[in-house]
């Protein structure tokens, strides 16, 4: 990211926020077509899973809107909130009741869902710009874009679904590539596909500015719930001005997890002209437990604790990448890891709260330092930094961002990891059973998930995207480690 000018109307500072939002945005979408294109001429595909050839016919495109009126006003965000401009795509696999039952099983979702619109009503609405030059939800109650569509194919054609392939999963959601900017791009959106065999696939693609991976899972479990004619097991707290900047802000902590970018080495390519290459990398329990007995963490006291499994998937990732993309040994280097805040509160934030109540760690060295100094001091360093992520922390990243307007700096030589494991996705339930895969369909850029690979398994699949020649040597970097692993 670019630093910008300081621009004292906060809405022409918005702006640029916005149009770096559609880059980013842009650029995501674009090395999607890239992946297409590649993938219909001559060169193989370069991602882990089997090729898939899968036709999707949509049927049916409609709104759902909350089934009764809802609050009609101007809904505040955090400023939290404000510094997530992307969308997360998530596919949900079910194996389903088999055949014959498509259409109840389509009124049965469409209809809870316009039922759980009610109490998550800002789903349904808009972005839009307040007074303040900061982001909002207008609740229109416009509704959630509802997608039904089929398949002729079984939905084995998929394969292992948690293999990160975006040219063929994509199909499974309703995306938005078309969005100029993302006051465009919807709050969420839901296409649910069905198969011949009767497995179902439920895509939903979330706006990250409105919430995070936790307040969609309560979303979620509303839904479900409802779905199997339950009463809500979550109900969501609406109130953010528990998040709100203090008076008068006060920055306790630096920030650099929305500091402007370093300038970009020549390993670092441009996404929007060059096409990324999408893979996912399975790591069973024995060669986690191998990394965790080769790295340490010191702390403050002076003694030695074995890290967390997060933690060495973390560094590996970290180093592998670095090296993949040659960057220089004097170039910063930066590891933001996606934090729940929602604990670190004394009192925890209420319970349900809705929207992002995560905060960023920022874990930072130099290529060189990370690329050959031993691997537990990137482990430290990851560690450092999640252990950093405190309420005071928190407070300071929230009055840091009132102050300078600021998104999150994830790009250039800095990079995201986001735990998605942990997430209670394989609780989804609306009557046909639970999923027996949750996958990412996309991976923004410069973004890394780490998630399970499926429901009940201990291995966990990390999923990235690069170009095509720095992908090829982190493969091989991650293959060494796991193949030393098998030994």
């Amino acid at each position: 990211m670019l630093q910008l000018p300081k621009l004292k109307h906060p809405k022409l500072r918005l702006l640029q926020l916005f149009r770096m939002a559609t880059a980013i945005l842009k650029g995501t979408f674009e090395s999607f077509e890239h992946q297409r294109k590649d993938e219909v001429g001559n060169e193989k595909p370069r991602n882990m899973g089997a090729t898939r050839k899968l036709d999707v016919k949509i049927t049916n495109a409609v709104n759902v809107s909350p089934v009764r009126e809802t609050f009609g006003g101007l809904y505040a965000l955090s400023n939290l909130d404000q510094t997530f401009p992307y969308l997360i795509e998530i596919i949900f696999a079910f194996k389903g009741e088999g055949r014959g039952k498509r259409f109840a099983t389509m009124e049965t979702i469409r209809e809870s869902l316009a039922k759980a619109l009610v109490e998550f009503y800002p789903f349904a609405g808009r972005l839009v710009v307040g007074s303040d030059g900061k982001m909002a939800v207008r609740c229109t109650g416009e509704g959630v874009p509802f997608v039904e569509a089929m398949s002729e194919d079984d939905i084995g054609v998929l394969g292992d679904v948690s293999a990160i392939d975006p040219a063929t999963l994509r199909k499974l959601v309703k995306h938005s590539d078309g969005a100029p900017t993302i006051l465009e791009v919807p709050m969420l959106t839901v296409q649910l596909t069905t198969f011949k065999c009767g497995g179902i696939i439920v895509g939903i693609v979330m706006n990250h500015v409105l919430v995070d991976g936790k307040a969609l899972t309560d979303f979620i479990a509303c839904w479900t719930d409802l779905a199997r004619a339950r009463p809500p097991s979550v109900l969501p707290f609406l109130d953010r001005s528990v998040l709100c900047p203090r008076r008068p802000p006060q920055i306790d902590f630096p920030h650099h997890e929305y500091a402007p970018r370093d300038q970009r080495s020549e390993g670092i390519v441009n996404p929007q002209t060059k096409p990324l290459v999408y893979r996912s990398f399975c790591f069973k329990p024995h060669t986690l437990i191998l990394l965790k007995k080769v790295s340490t963490i010191t702390v403050h006291n002076g003694s030695s604790i074995v890290p967390t499994t997060f933690e060495v998937i973390s560094a590996l990732a970290w180093i592998s990448r670095t090296k993949a993309l040659r960057i220089g040994p004097h170039e910063t280097m930066k590891l933001l890891t996606a934090v729940d805040g929602r604990p670190k509160f004394d009192p925890p934030l209420p319970s349900g709260y809705f929207g992002n109540g995560i905060a960023l760690s920022c874990a930072e060295c130099s290529a060189g330092e990370l690329t050959h100094k031993p691997f537990s001091f990137a482990v430290q360093k990851v560690h450092e930094a999640l252990q950093s992520v405190t309420e005071n922390y928190i407070r300071s990243a929230i009055d840091h961002v009132e102050l300078n307007r600021v998104l999150v700096d994830c790009g250039g030589n800095a990079c995201c990891i986001s735990k998605w494991n942990r997430l209670p996705f394989y609780n989804m339930d609306f009557g046909f059973g639970r999923p027996f895969q949750v996958a990412p369909a996309t991976v923004p850029k410069n973004v890394i998930f780490v998630a399970s690979h499926s429901r009940g398994s201990d291995n966990l699949i990390v999923s990235l995207g690069l170009p095509g020649d720095a992908m090829d040597v982190f493969t091989k970097l991650i293959h060494e480690v796991t193949l030393k692993s098998e030994l």
